[in-house]
């Protein structure tokens, strides 16, 4: 649990169903590697809304600190990305290392021969796909509330943490999971969803939050059609292609279109649907299937297979 309202319905659905059930808390970032104490930091915030909750669904709850795993295998891979001009996604991370990774290891109750499940708030949902020998295989499926799919951020996840999950909020909308959180009085049912990285807080903060772990590299900003020099950055890691540059006193919106990393360069065109923000051709590293040993044959065929 979250401390958020996805998180918390889905421990009310659970509630409401014949389970041993309890709830764990992920505390995945230490201020005091930042500030030296742990005051006024958003976890706490947190860790006090899944106890309210809890206590109203009279569940039992555990805090399990994961922040050292966190640090290695997320914060400092995604850093060495930054430093390189590169955008990590520390959400898909997050999940396949530390919530269906490092968490599953540390579940209460979990040992050789016992593997509790794992529900989580996630709009996801999984299928069972039976096959004439050996035992079934989970797949990850679209939920009912497309808006708020979420499939992609568990798409790195593996076969094994996949079988084990549960997604409570798979046939339900937003609207309707507040509206359960307000039926059963819960007080977290109008909580904002959370953005930006767990880490940073609010999305505003995450360019001076950077700067306190990577050097400033300063470069210039340039118009890709014109090549004008329309301003100065102080690090590839502050702009991500497709997102706007912010540029004061431009005509138009100024949106990023490429980052050249030998010359410290950011490259942006004039407003969102510019044809230099397009492209027909995608580069991948480091590609599993959830599946890893059973790749859609499609994909050595001539025609290739499509996805949507």
């Amino acid at each position: 649990m979250s401390g958020g309202v996805d998180s918390s319905v889905s421990a009310l659905l659970l509630a409401k169903e014949d389970y041993d059930l309890s709830a764990v808390y992920m505390r995945n970032w230490d201020t005091r590697d930042e500030s030296g104490s742990d005051k006024g930091c958003e976890w706490e915030k947190d860790w006090e809304d899944v106890q309210r909750v809890c206590k109203v669904l009279d569940i039992p709850v555990t805090m399990v600190d994961l922040s050292k795993e966190y640090w290695n295998k997320v914060f400092e891979p995604s850093l060495r990305l930054w430093e390189q001009g590169r955008t990590p996604n520390t959400d898909v991370w997050c999940n396949r290392e530390i919530k269906f990774g490092a968490l599953l290891e540390r579940l209460p109750g979990s040992t050789e021969t016992t593997k509790p499940w794992l529900a989580t708030g996630h709009y996801a949902r999984k299928i069972w796909s039976h096959h004439l020998t050996g035992p079934p295989r989970p797949k990850l499926v679209r939920p009912a509330d497309r808006h708020k799919d979420q499939t992609y951020y568990l798409s790195s996840i593996t076969e094994d943490g996949l079988r084990r999950a549960m997604f409570p909020l798979h046939n339900l909308q937003k609207p309707e999971v507040r509206e359960l959180a307000r039926k059963y009085n819960l007080h977290n049912a109008e909580r904002p969803d959370s953005v930006g990285i767990c880490f940073v807080g609010e999305r505003g903060k995450f360019k001076d939050f950077l700067a306190g772990y990577i050097p400033q590299n300063s470069g210039t900003i340039v118009d890709k059609m014109s090549g004008k020099v329309l301003g100065q950055h102080t690090g590839l890691w502050n702009y991500t292609i497709g997102e706007g540059a912010r540029l004061p006193g431009m005509p138009a919106r100024m949106t990023v279109s490429e980052k050249d990393t030998t010359t410290n360069t950011v490259y942006v065109v004039p407003g969102t649907t510019h044809d230099k923000l397009f492209s027909d051709v995608l580069s991948i590293t480091g590609f599993q299937w959830i599946w890893r040993d059973a790749p859609p044959p499609e994909l050595d065929s001539e025609s290739g297979t499509e996805y949507k």
